[in-house]
């Protein structure tokens, strides 16, 4: 028996979550909730036991055993293609957040503008009448440079707005320097006066996510229902955003789950829809 502690997250004791099975996600004795204005918050937990522990130190190079694996300079993407134990959407999400806030300012600063150029790029190819993108909180990797670009090109440029819960989001246009409001989540949004929009490409947040489109967000749900409304209208394009360190084989996937057609990473460019 093993235990695993995700620093600043949750614990969970080996067996206490079910396996995955492809296509089906699956809720945990311990479970997450929160949403873009804040980290989630552990809402249960196993009870403590004297099992032999691991701890996932800073930056998955640490000498750590896990499961009887041992993780020198392995991805969580490695990582997880051996280890037999399959964690729930709210164990990924927490470990996907950690694993994110370790990035440096000097990483987030050349991935922000890795994603004004190879966004820019990419709306180009495509010729979207309306791209939207969010605007940053934590970690999450920076739009701000993306939409200066886009701006600069004369592209139209809108941010989503949210509303009650359990409804999709509304998008009103905004370039850098028109007013803002604080939102509901507490997350900046266009002022109200602002027109609406509905985007053509999307580039969107994520907790986690895999090579299929899969993601994980923050668990309230607003981008789904906000992709199934507008795919239903037209088609469109949706780009994840997100650090490589967020990828992991494979995510819990349920039928209201809307896929993502790329994401952008540090690294490289995934087209999701040719695999």
């Amino acid at each position: 028996a093993c235990r695993i502690k995700f620093p600043g997250a949750l614990s969970i004791s080996k067996g206490a979550v079910p396996g995955l099975a492809r296509g089906l996600g699956h809720m945990a004795p311990t479970y997450i909730v929160g949403s873009r204005d804040r980290y989630p918050t552990a809402i249960a937990a196993p009870p403590r036991r004297s099992f032999p522990s691991v701890s996932f130190q800073k930056g998955w190079a640490a000498q750590t055993a896990f499961c009887g694996f041992i993780l020198r300079g392995r991805t969580p993407a490695q990582h997880f293609a051996d280890c037999p134990m399959a964690l729930s959407k709210p164990a990924l999400r927490a470990q996907a957040l950690a694993l994110r806030s370790e990035t440096s300012a000097g990483e987030a600063s050349a991935f922000a503008n890795r994603i004004a150029d190879e966004g820019l790029a990419i709306v180009m190819r495509l010729h979207p009448e309306v791209v939207s993108a969010y605007f940053p909180v934590a970690h999450e990797p920076s739009t701000l440079p993306l939409l200066q670009a886009l701006a600069a090109a004369g592209v139209k440029t809108a941010l989503p707005v949210t509303g009650e819960s359990g409804t999709p989001l509304i998008f009103r246009l905004w370039r850098p320097g028109d007013p803002m409001t604080k939102g509901k989540m507490a997350i900046r949004e266009p002022a109200q006066h602002a027109p609406q929009a509905a985007p053509d490409l999307l580039f969107v947040p994520l907790t986690a996510f895999d090579r299929n489109g899969r993601r994980i967000g923050y668990g309230a749900g607003y981008y789904d229902r906000t992709l199934a409304e507008l795919r239903a209208r037209k088609r469109i394009c949706a780009v994840g955003l997100a650090y490589a360190c967020q990828e992991f084989p494979e995510v819990p996937h349920e039928p209201h789950d809307e896929c993502l057609d790329y994401v952008l990473t540090e690294n490289e460019l995934i087209d999701c829809a040719r695999r």
